[in-house]
């Protein structure tokens, strides 16, 4: 059975997050995964990468966090918070990230994961990224929670759309190799919620728990985002003429702006 790596960027494990977090992980039970979890705020892990991880780092040498990353990794002295997410996202199978949009973006700490925790010399390095990728074939799931309405987080909404607000955390999956499903969002979580409104935000939430099982169960099933491959760019790394477009991220001249 699979084994499925369950992180959380949530600062309480009580808020939905943490129960949405907690559903995920009855669910992988329940089909007989393995399951292992990082919830990065409960454990204090440090988002900010930094010389004073690592002790052989030269004084008076500004810190190059790529080169101190794969010293570390070649010398076997990475640090020991990173060593131990390095070690589950190895083990993982699948990943499903659970956390709020918060300022347009996930929680530093989801960041600051990424940062640390994405060890270049462990999990990548200049010949192992996009489509050489370390983690090619495996899947990550992004669960997330909005405070804005659908209509607000649409691609002509006033908070801006959701799927571009999450499109680089989406790339810095792909850039490791990962296969990056359709994110499911839950709108109008956050926020000030009374009477009838806050009845109607209770029963969509529990139905959001209820439904995480056949989520869960249909993991391998669910549509992925799509990615331009790496042949097609050119020599110069930018997208040849003749090949789609999947995100204005990576896009076409706009001939009517010339």
């Amino acid at each position: 059975m699979p084994t499925t790596l369950i992180v959380l960027a949530h600062p309480d494990r009580r808020s939905f997050n943490g129960a949405w977090s907690d559903a995920t992980e009855a669910a992988a039970r329940a089909q007989g995964d393995t399951v292992l979890r990082s919830d990065l705020c409960q454990i204090g892990f440090d988002a900010v990468e930094r010389a004073a991880h690592y002790a052989d780092w030269p004084d008076g040498t500004a810190f190059d966090p790529l080169k101190a990353q794969e010293g570390a990794a070649e010398a076997d002295k990475t640090p020991s918070d990173v060593a131990a997410e390095v070690d589950k996202i190895r083990q993982a199978d699948r990943i499903v990230l659970h956390f709020p949009l918060w300022w347009f973006a996930p929680p530093a700490v989801l960041k600051g994961w990424f940062d640390r925790a994405f060890q270049h010399g462990a999990l990548h390095d200049v010949d192992q990224h996009f489509d050489t990728g370390v983690f090619r074939g495996k899947r990550v799931l992004m669960c997330v929670t909005t405070g804005s309405q659908a209509e607000e987080s649409a691609f002509n909404g006033k908070e801006g759309d959701v799927r571009l607000l999450l499109w680089p955390t989406a790339y810095t999956l792909r850039y490791l190799g990962f296969d990056v499903i359709e994110p499911i969002v839950v709108h109008g979580v956050h926020g000030y919620h009374k009477g009838d409104r806050k009845a109607e935000l209770t029963t969509r939430l529990e139905e959001t728990l209820s439904a995480q099982q056949s989520v869960i169960d249909g993991f391998d099933a669910h549509p992925l985002l799509a990615f331009n491959r790496d042949d097609d760019f050119d020599d110069m790394g930018q997208l040849h003429a003749d090949r789609t477009s999947y995100t204005p991220f990576i896009r076409h001249a706009d001939k009517s702006r010339d």
